[in-house]
């Protein structure tokens, strides 16, 4: 796995202070974000713990130092550093003034797909779920770069946020020879989705935070035209999905059926059940836990049914081993109906049979190999 970054550039815009204390930290290359708060210490967020990185308070010629150095702020509050990967996001009080700043540190990190390669080189539309900070965007950038470089594919990115190809005009060279496409303001997102399949012929649409009702609707319109998705959102799990009434259209809507006397009593349900509406705009779904284990629903289609009617729920879960490129396991946990473990390059494949509560259980196995 190589790790890219544009830290000096990140480092030249923070105040001089905080800058000599980074400089001084030998686990600065796991550092996650710098935050500034007015009247508050400069604190640091690494992988493994968040420390204060001065007493010296922060005070509003710091804040004006930082927001002077970076582009301007969009109407999310997010700027950045033209041509790096870094996100500057601000918090304003009630007379709309800065006071504090979160400046998250950007990587491109090339092999970080490597143990869902085969999954990126169907034809079918993924979608990525998990908590914020797990790698949801590093992972889609990669897959921009795979699909445009090395597979030959007209993609397109719809960058909202400027967060997956960088700040300014020109994109970062980590999104390989993918288009992207700027959106002036974050409520326009599902237009310039609709607009990027009209007009510029992609193959593939790459999608970063699907948050609303008509963006998951853009989706579903997407995928009814035959081009290729990838997409992110917020959410641990399908199940979490299903409960959020404004996305689950992308797993293919939640209704109330009522069945008759005899369907339910061959079911074993009550009368009223959910069921799913319509076919999902996404084909294959993926959950990640942390950046080595990664939860793969081959069909989101079959998984959602699964869940809806309480059946055991059929997954894979696949952990990234980069000491053990070719070592092949096998094991049967009593936990589980089977395990079935089978050799694949930069990767443990596993799929497991769980109930969709268990990605978490299943994924600490991988501690006994």
């Amino acid at each position: 796995m190589l790790i890219a970054e544009d830290f000096e550039n990140l480092l030249k815009v923070l105040p001089q202070f905080v800058q000599n204390s980074l400089k001084k930290d030998p686990k600065v290359d796991s550092l996650i974000e710098v935050v500034l708060d007015l009247g508050r210490m400069p604190e640091a967020r690494f992988l493994d713990r968040p420390i204060f990185l001065s007493e010296h308070l922060i005070v509003w010629k710091d804040i004006d130092f930082l927001t002077k150095r970076v582009s301007k702020f969009s109407a999310d509050n997010r700027a950045g550093i033209e041509r790096t990967l870094h996100r500057i996001s601000s918090i304003r009080n009630r007379e709309n003034v800065i006071i504090g700043l979160t400046c998250r540190v950007g990587r491109a990190v090339l092999g970080v797909i490597s143990i869902i390669r085969d999954l990126i080189e169907e034809e079918e539309s993924i979608l990525i779920l998990g908590k914020p900070g797990v790698g949801k965007t590093t992972a889609i950038r990669e897959i921009s770069r795979i699909l445009s470089d090395e597979m030959g594919k007209r993609v397109i990115i719809i960058d909202t946020s400027n967060e997956i190809a960088g700040d300014g005009d020109i994109p970062h060279p980590a999104i390989g020879s993918a288009r992207r496409m700027q959106v002036s303001h974050p409520e326009l997102q599902h237009h310039i989705m609709i607009e990027a399949v009209e007009n510029h012929m992609p193959q593939v649409i790459i999608i970063d935070e699907i948050s609303t009702e008509l963006e998951a609707l853009a989706a579903q319109t997407i995928a009814e035209r035959g081009v290729k998705l990838i997409g992110t959102a917020h959410g641990n799990s399908l199940e979490s999905l299903i409960k959020n009434p404004t996305l689950s259209d992308l797993i293919g809507g939640i209704q109330y059926v009522t069945l008759g006397d005899e369907e339910a009593r061959i079911r074993g349900t009550q009368k009223s059940v959910l069921e799913r509406k319509s076919r999902p705009a996404f084909k294959i779904g993926l959950e990640i836990g942390n950046s080595k284990a990664w939860a793969v629903h081959p069909n989101i289609e079959k998984a959602v049914d699964q869940i809806l009617q309480t059946y055991r729920l059929e997954n894979q879960v696949r952990d990234y081993s980069v000491n053990e490129l070719r070592q092949v396991i096998q094991c049967k946990f009593s936990t589980f109906d089977t395990l079935y473990i089978f050799e694949n390059t930069f990767s443990r494949i596993i799929p497991v049979q769980v109930n969709y509560l268990s990605f978490n259980q299943g994924s600490w196995i991988f501690n006994w190999f």
